[in-house]
């Protein structure tokens, strides 16, 4: 992977990190379905209008947009609702790179290195060292319900793959504006049908702030940029750069909520920091020297 494409990665899982906070502060202003909802449809409009349609089968973007915009944010949301502190909801969801992996293997029939392998075992340890100090007071139902936002990212992961080299800034947008349609829906059935709307009218200054950040850094730009990624490497080179997500996502739940840390915290991130140089390493077999007259 090129420099440039590596600091891109870096600088989405770097927002994506302090998203997690922001979730977490935003449901607690709005219902969690609604600020899924609303983020999406924010990252759609006004924008859609002055976007082309994708150069993608519709099928891939309608399963990327209720993959990405619809089932992961729902589920993300509501296990944050449900008491998932923010600092272990970044490291936990991580396991999104492992079923990307997996997943592309079995759909796309991408064969991960040893290295890959090696490097994912590595970081997976330092998440389960990580979320050894987090355990306490998570619970089952959050924990559960955030492996399937893992899930259904690894799923939106290749689905953006499979829809090739292509301009993907029409392709998350339009995704966004199919997602959000069925997260209004699911808000209306279960968050109190009309009298949802008392959350937003009139808008306090706080959920307009917390949405805007929610709808353009983190996912108008870091989705489409992620999708660009995935597009000019492959899902296993691609996904563990995620593993970094926690290091901001722990660091600004501490910071922001007052999130205690702790030693397990230092100790799981040198392992995810050399995981991922394991896992983005190309080792290029050695070549025997030319022979006088070869």
């Amino acid at each position: 992977m090129p420099l440039r494409d590596v600091l891109i990665a870096l600088a989405v899982v770097s927002i994506w990190g302090v998203n997690f906070t922001v979730i977490k502060l935003s449901v607690t202003e709005l219902p969690p379905l609604l600020a899924a909802a609303l983020r999406f449809f924010f990252a759609a409009v006004p924008v859609i209008f002055f976007i082309p349609r994708p150069k993608a089968p519709w099928t891939l973007v309608v399963g990327y947009g209720l993959s990405m915009g619809c089932a992961l944010y729902a589920f993300l949301n509501t296990s944050i609702a449900l008491g998932m502190p923010a600092s272990l909801a970044s490291l936990a969801l991580q396991m999104q790179a492992m079923f990307t992996i997996a997943l592309a293997f079995f759909v796309l029939g991408e064969v991960p290195r040893k290295l890959q392998i090696v490097g994912a075992a590595v970081a997976i340890s330092g998440i389960g060292v990580i979320a050894a100090g987090h355990w306490q007071g998570a619970g089952l139902i959050p924990l559960g319900v955030l492996m399937l936002a893992a899930l259904s990212w690894a799923v939106a992961n290749v689905v953006s793959k499979k829809a090739g080299s292509i301009p993907m800034v029409p392709f998350t947008v339009w995704g966004n504006a199919i997602g959000c349609v069925p997260l209004f829906a699911l808000s209306f059935l279960f968050e109190g049908g009309p009298g949802v709307l008392v959350n937003v009218f009139p808008p306090s200054l706080t959920v307009i702030g917390l949405i805007a950040f929610l709808a353009y850094p983190t996912t108008l730009f870091g989705f489409a940029m992620w999708s660009g990624l995935l597009s000019r490497h492959s899902a296993a080179t691609v996904a563990p750069f995620t593993l970094l997500v926690p290091i901001t996502g722990i660091a600004s739940g501490v910071l922001v909520l007052g999130e205690p840390i702790h030693p397990a915290d230092v100790a799981g991130g040198v392992l995810v920091l050399i995981g991922l140089a394991l896992t983005v390493l190309k080792i290029r077999p050695k070549q025997a020297p030319l022979q006088p007259g070869a």
